[in-house]
């Protein structure tokens, strides 16, 4: 993923080498390397984002009152969406099978940090916010491994510090009878940011 901040140094070169090296090799996916820092990401918290996707999976009545006042709809699960230090308005757009959904901040690094957990140091960076608006199906394939197919929509939405957004991710098959617990541990700050599935 994105992390680069600046002019590129001798650590980084071989930092993005030696990531290469691996995966070109096969010792590990990029998609490994992903999971893996989102959980030393969440080690010290437990985002309430999975939370909110799992019930709108197995609640539509809930997924409806969630795309339409997601502030609301969390409240309802005891989630405070709100920033702690003026008020947001938490916004939440649903992936389908026509639509993909990205976030991004571009002004700075606005992250609904309740719902999601740690924003992870890509998130922040100028590259990413930059690509992520002017050729966000390029980022998505060449830094995260996600191709968007060129029939689906790809909306980019930027959060300021008034309105934050959360991705509501596509549940995925086979997992009908599921309860809420088991969905939500499927569900990961990347696909509620929309740079996976």
């Amino acid at each position: 993923a994105i992390d680069e901040e600046g002019p590129e140094t001798p650590a980084r070169r071989l930092a993005d080498a030696l990531v290469a090296a691996l995966v070109d090799r096969g010792v590990v996916t990029r998609d490994e390397l992903r999971t893996t820092v989102e959980k030393l990401d969440s080690l010290s918290r437990e985002p309430a984002g999975p939370r909110l996707v799992a019930r709108a999976w197995v609640d539509d009545g809930f997924r409806r009152r969630l795309l339409t006042d997601a502030t609301s709809a969390a409240a309802e699960l005891g989630i405070v969406a709100a920033n702690s230090t003026a008020p947001t308005v938490l916004t939440v757009v649903e992936n389908t099978a026509d639509i993909h959904n990205l976030l991004v901040c571009t002004l700075c690094s606005c992250y609904p940090l309740s719902v999601l957990g740690l924003s992870p140091p890509w998130y922040k960076s100028r590259v990413f916010r930059a690509r992520a608006v002017r050729r966000p199906r390029e980022l998505l394939r060449d830094e995260f491994g996600l191709a968007i197919p060129d029939h689906v929509a790809l909306r980019v939405h930027d959060s300021t510090a008034d309105l934050r957004y959360l991705v509501l991710p596509r549940r995925p098959a086979g997992t009908e009878g599921w309860s809420e617990e088991r969905l939500a541990k499927l569900v990961t700050r990347d696909t509620m940011i929309g740079v996976a599935e």
